[in-house]
C-alpha cells in the first residue's frame, strides 16, 4: 500500500502501453497477500481520466471485484470508450492479471453545467483535531500492528470520532454507524482526476468496519473472512481528498455472509460532495456470530 501521499501519487501514475491500454505498477513494500481494492479501484480511475477530455468531471463509478490481486506482478487496465456524448462520457475498465480479470469499473464523466441544488445537513461532530487518530488506536494492538500501519496506510490521517457502539448518539433505528474525518496526509496538488482517484483509494478501507460494529468483531479478527465485493461512488461536488472529509458511514443491513454499508462525505464547512456505497463479505470462519 501506500506508506506517504508522495507513494500514492507513485501508485497513481499509470504507463501507456498502447491505444486505450495502461499498466499499474504496486507499492514498493508489503505484506499483504493480495492487493488492496482500492487501489485497484483508484488506478482504473486513472485509466478511464486518460481517455477523456480534461474538462469532463468524473460523476459516478461502479465497479465489482472478481478476484484477490497478485501484488508480485503490474496489472493491466482495458479502457473501453462506450459511449461519447455531448454531455456525458461512459467508459468501461477491466483489469487484468496473469491473463484473467480481477476487477471491472464503469464509470460516467459530465461536462460540467447549473442546475437545481439541495443537499443533506451535514451531521453536528467534533472537529479533526478533536477526533483520535487511527493510528493511536491501532498502537494499542501492539508494536507489530502500528508497524504494518505506518508501513501500509500512513498515507491516509484518519481521525475517529465514533460508532454506534461507542461515541456516537444512541439511535436505536440505525445500529451500525461510524464516523470520522480523513484525508490524505500531503499536498496532491490541483489535478481533479488525480484528488478524485485518491478519494477512491481511500474510500474503500473503512466501509466493512461499520458493517461490524453490532457483531462485537473487528475488521482484523482472525476469526472473520473480509472482502469488498462492490463499490459505488457519486461524486456530487468536485472536493479535495488532501483536505479533511467528514466519512459518515451507516450499514442498513448484513446477512448471508455480506455486509452493506452506505456513506456521505462531507468537507469541512459542511457541503456533501459525494456519497459511497458497498457490500462487502463479512464471513465468520467458524460460522459464530453474535449480535446485539
Amino acid at each position: 500500500m501506500a506508506g506517504s501521499a508522495a507513494e500514492l501519487v507513485e501508485l497513481l501514475e499509470l504507463e501507456q502501453i498502447d491505444l486505450n491500454l495502461y499498466r499499474g505498477s504496486q507499492p514498493r513494500r508489503t505484506t499483504r497477500q493480495r492487493v488492496f481494492g482500492g487501489q485497484v479501484a483508484a488506478q482504473a480511475v486513472m485509466a478511464a481520466q486518460q481517455t477523456v477530455e480534461d474538462a469532463l468531471v468524473i460523476h459516478s463509478l461502479h465497479s465489482y471485484f472478481l478476484r484477490p490481486g497478485d501484488h508480485e506482478v503490474p496489472i493491466v487496465y482495458d479502457v473501453e470508450r462506450t459511449r461519447d456524448g455531448a454531455s456525458f462520457v461512459t467508459r468501461r475498465v477491466l483489469a487484468r492479471q496473469h491473463g484473467r480479470p480481477i476487477f471491472q469499473l464503469s464509470c460516467s464523466f459530465q461536462r460540467p453545467e447549473d442546475g437545481m441544488e439541495h443537499q443533506d445537513r451535514q451531521p453536528d461532530v467534533i472537529p479533526p483535531e478533536d477526533a483520535v487518530p487511527i493510528a493511536d488506536l491501532v498502537r494499542q494492538r501492539g508494536q507489530e500492528a502500528f508497524e504494518e500501519w505506518d508501513r501500509e496506510w500512513s498515507a491516509l490521517d484518519g481521525r475517529y470520532i465514533g460508532t454506534s457502539a461507542m461515541g456516537l448518539p444512541e439511535d436505536p433505528d440505525h445500529p451500525a454507524k461510524a464516523r470520522l474525518w480523513v484525508r490524505i496526509d500531503g499536498d496532491l496538488g490541483d489535478d481533479r482526476a488525480l484528488q478524485a482517484a485518491a478519494f477512491t483509494y481511500a474510500s474503500d478501507l473503512t466501509l466493512l468496519g461499520a458493517a461490524l460494529v453490532p457483531h462485537g468483531i473487528g475488521i482484523y479478527s482472525s476469526r472473520l473472512q473480509p472482502a469488498s465485493l462492490d463499490h459505488s461512488i457519486w461524486f456530487h461536488r468536485p472536493f479535495r481528498a488532501d483536505e479533511w472529509w467528514l466519512y459518515d458511514q451507516a450499514s442498513p443491513f448484513a446477512g448471508g455472509a455480506r455486509g452493506m454499508t452506505t456513506a456521505r462525505v462531507f468537507t469541512r464547512e459542511g457541503e456533501l460532495v459525494a456519497t459511497v456505497a458497498q457490500e462487502g463479505l463479512i464471513r465468520l470462519r467458524d460460522g459464530r456470530a453474535q449480535s446485539s
